[in-house]
């Protein structure tokens, strides 16, 4: 199945408190967005790329490519509003013979080929799936301050992506919540939502959303050791 991989990359990263977008900021002396495309790059189900980035940052990202020779990118494209816009936006953008696509953070950029092509190879079987960790501490809701619930731990996992869809499982769930005005807070849950279900692929925990200057400096370490099992 012709796969792409939808990266997006529109966030403005407000949490890490630097002037510099998250997804800019170096790793391991590139671009956090540059390594995260590298690590897409290596897998051979990947056939194509669509970047959905902020319209300032088009021209930018165009030459951060070319520079770091990215060879598989089919389209460079301007993000929404929200999150699920700019996924949309990602949809149209798409080759039309793609039959499998995967969505993914710009900012998880320590994801192995192996956890890529595990998700990919779900969602080709069973038309949905995503990435996800069992969690490990204890969860409970608040309300107000006040300990209302304490969650099964048994039960949950924490979400990463890629998460991988048959492209009209996706696209139908899009539609479905642009047309209620329905907001997820990722693509499985819009696909959940859609009544589809999502296969979860349990993966590594080492791929970390970088979102505060913690994650960049844990991320910084996993690489460097990354870097040491290789040698």
């Amino acid at each position: 199945m012709h796969t792409e991989v939808i990266v997006v990359a529109a966030g403005s990263g407000s949490r890490m408190g630097s002037d510099i977008k998250k997804q800019y900021l170096p790793l391991a002396g590139a671009p956090i967005l540059i390594r995260t495309l590298q690590a897409l790059a290596e897998c051979s189900s990947v056939d194509r790329m669509v970047l959905v980035v902020s319209e300032d940052d088009r021209e930018y990202v165009h030459t951060l490519c070319q520079e770091h020779q990215m060879m598989k990118i089919g389209a460079i494209v301007a993000g929404g509003r929200e999150r699920q816009d700019s996924v949309r936006r990602g949809l149209a953008a798409l080759d039309e013979k793609t039959e499998l696509v995967a969505v993914h953070d710009a900012a998880r950029p320590l994801v192995t080929m192996e956890e890529v092509e595990a998700v990919l190879a779900a969602a080709r079987t069973k038309g949905a799936a995503t990435l996800g960790v069992p969690v490990k501490d204890t969860i409970k809701r608040v309300a107000e301050g006040l300990v209302q619930e304490t969650l099964p731990r048994s039960e949950l996992f924490a979400v990463h992506t890629p998460q991988a869809f048959h492209r009209r499982v996706l696209e139908d769930a899009h539609q479905r919540s642009l047309e209620v005005g329905g907001l997820g807070t990722d693509d499985a849950s819009l696909v959940e939502w859609a009544g589809v279900p999502v296969t979860m692929v349990e993966g590594r925990y080492t791929n970390l959303k970088i979102t505060t200057p913690d994650d960049l400096v844990i991320a910084e370490a996993l690489w460097k050791l990354k870097g040491e099992r290789v040698r």
